[in-house]
């Protein structure tokens, strides 16, 4: 089995270059990949599981580039709080809002919904795990199925998402359903993802 407690090359340089997790890189990756947030300066973003908060403060570092009248607007969420320890007071800025909740939750989805429409949804969410395939499998396609209820709701014409995937199950038929509200949908998995994860993450840009 894997030693995850024992920091890897990633990590080390998430830390070094002030991210709590090594999970920012994979945005990284996918942003370049497919110039995911090239609108940052005027984007509406929404970061679904946001905690620790590696991916809210990519985001926010890519706005803080610009000028303050020109920063986009990123709002977040997770039933954890964030991590203060790397973000400089970005998450004190009035162009970051965050919310601490349920996703399912009626309140906050009218939260988060009264603050969009957004042209950017990503979500690296992941549920508990148990370390049973089947049953973590399961339980991530059920979170998926929410964030994809979002994109739904809240996500604008032509707007973009990355949601995170177990591998298994029936996460084909997410994809599918992806493929009918996006004008292109695939499933990637960065480099940066542990080769024995079965993490992969489904894109879908330009929704329909």
């Amino acid at each position: 089995m894997a030693d995850y407690k024992k920091p890897d090359y990633w990590q080390q340089k998430a830390r070094k270059e002030g991210y709590p997790a090594r999970s920012v890189y994979k945005l990284k990756e996918i942003d370049e990949k497919f110039d995911l947030l090239k609108n940052s300066r005027s984007s509406r973003i929404l970061d679904i599981g946001a905690a620790p908060g590696s991916w809210s403060l990519y985001v926010l570092r890519k706005m803080d580039a610009h000028s303050e009248a020109m920063r986009g607007f990123l709002a977040a969420v997770d039933l954890s709080p964030l991590s203060r320890e790397y973000d400089k007071g970005l998450f004190d800025s009035s162009n970051f809002f965050f919310i601490q909740g349920d996703i399912t939750s009626a309140v906050i989805r009218e939260t988060i919904t009264a603050k969009g429409p957004y042209s950017t949804i990503i979500s690296d969410a992941a549920p508990a795990t148990t370390g049973n395939h089947t049953v973590d499998a399961a339980r991530s396609l059920g979170l998926a199925e929410e964030v994809i209820v979002y994109a739904e709701n809240v996500l604008s014409s032509r707007g973009n998402l990355v949601v995170k995937v177990f591998q298994g199950g029936d996460s084909g038929a997410l994809l599918k359903h992806m493929k009918t509200l996006f004008r292109t949908a695939k499933s990637f998995k960065p480099e940066t993802c542990r080769s024995e994860s079965v993490e992969t993450y489904f894109i879908g840009l330009e929704k329909r």
